[in-house]
């Protein structure tokens, strides 16, 4: 399948993997390269530009397809070491970047210098042309059932999607919602040029997460996820549990006198315990809606293959016999 997007990262199929913390390492990313889709390497969860370096060595060892690597600017008072982080991408020969968070634009010279592809995560049209203007090549539009942050105006991708179509000249991809080919296939219908999937690609047998994570997934529905930190304005969509019971109750206690501070526990360093150790009530993580339609753990090629059988299908059969017998 050719889209704007398969043509502009030099990809097999209209499949992005996401950045995700502690789930974006170079097997999962190296594992859906090969499989024809975009693998992404989350570089803040390294500890160092050094080991992103290195990661980026093991992943270019584990594939020689294209993969990119998912680089999320945050306000912070100690902020990460960007310039370090971007080196290490350019020398590493990167080809593709995924930028999140704050406006990239200060880092876009740099990135485009070296002949790499800029991808920026949206959660509103407003913000996907700010990103077309600064010049980002793509945009991934992420629409309110997304897993992590669905920003603050709460638009799904049925809106979404149609509205960015209108709005954009570069291409863009769908994200939140996506797990199979139907995800797909819709997503084409309302502009999209393919799809960005991350809690679908946490419960694959490639995924370096615990395997009480890829269950709980399995075991949710779409009604078993929260939005906490709403009145931080730094929502974020999460999969229920103790530790996310015990942030909601501080919200409803506290109000808008809530501080950062007030719910730390449940939200900073949380990952690792949860994605690496499987402490799953540790606090907040990230988890889309689409979890109502994960039912299975396949590896990450039969997903992929299985995605693509299933999109064709509905557009082979069932969508052109509907006009043949119109």
């Amino acid at each position: 399948m050719k889209t704007q997007i398969t043509e502009l990262f030099g990809i097999e199929h209209p499949i992005i993997q996401g950045g995700m913390h502690y789930v974006g390492f170079a097997g999962l990313a190296a594992a859906v390269s090969n499989a024809g889709g975009l693998g992404i390497i989350t570089a803040l969860t390294q500890p160092s530009s050094d080991a992103l370096a290195r990661e980026i060595g093991r992943c270019r060892e584990m594939t020689d397809k294209p993969f990119g690597v998912n680089l999320t600017f945050l306000p912070s008072r100690n902020p990460p070491d960007y310039p370090g982080y971007v080196r290490a991408i350019i020398d590493g020969g990167v080809r593709i970047v995924e930028t999140a968070g704050n406006n990239p634009q200060q880092w876009l010279p740099a990135l485009h210098e070296a002949g790499i592809r800029v991808i920026h995560k949206c959660t509103s049209v407003r913000h996907a042309l700010k990103a077309e203007s600064i010049g980002c090549d793509a945009v991934s539009v992420d629409g309110f059932e997304c897993g992590g942050h669905p920003g603050e105006d709460d638009v799904p991708n049925f809106i979404l999607l149609p509205r960015a179509a209108d709005e954009l000249r570069v291409p863009f991809v769908a994200s939140g919602g996506m797990a199979d080919g139907r995800s797909l296939v819709a997503a084409l219908a309302m502009g999209a040029a393919g799809i960005n999937m991350g809690t679908r690609f946490v419960a694959t047998a490639e995924a370096p997460v615990h395997r009480k994570v890829k269950q709980a997934i399995i075991a949710a529905t779409e009604l078993d996820t929260r939005l906490v930190m709403r009145p931080l304005r730094n929502t974020e969509r999460v999969l229920n549990n103790a530790g996310v019971e015990r942030l909601l109750k501080k919200e409803r206690r506290l109000g808008a006198d809530i501080t950062f501070s007030d719910i730390a526990e449940e939200v900073g360093g949380v990952y690792p315990r949860v994605m690496r150790d499987g402490d799953l009530d540790a606090g907040g993580w990230s988890c889309g809606m689409v979890a109502g339609l994960i039912h299975d753990i396949p590896r990450v090629g039969d997903l992929i293959d299985r995605i693509m059988r299933q999109a064709e299908e509905i557009v082979a059969t069932r969508l052109q016999g509907m006009l043949s017998r119109a």
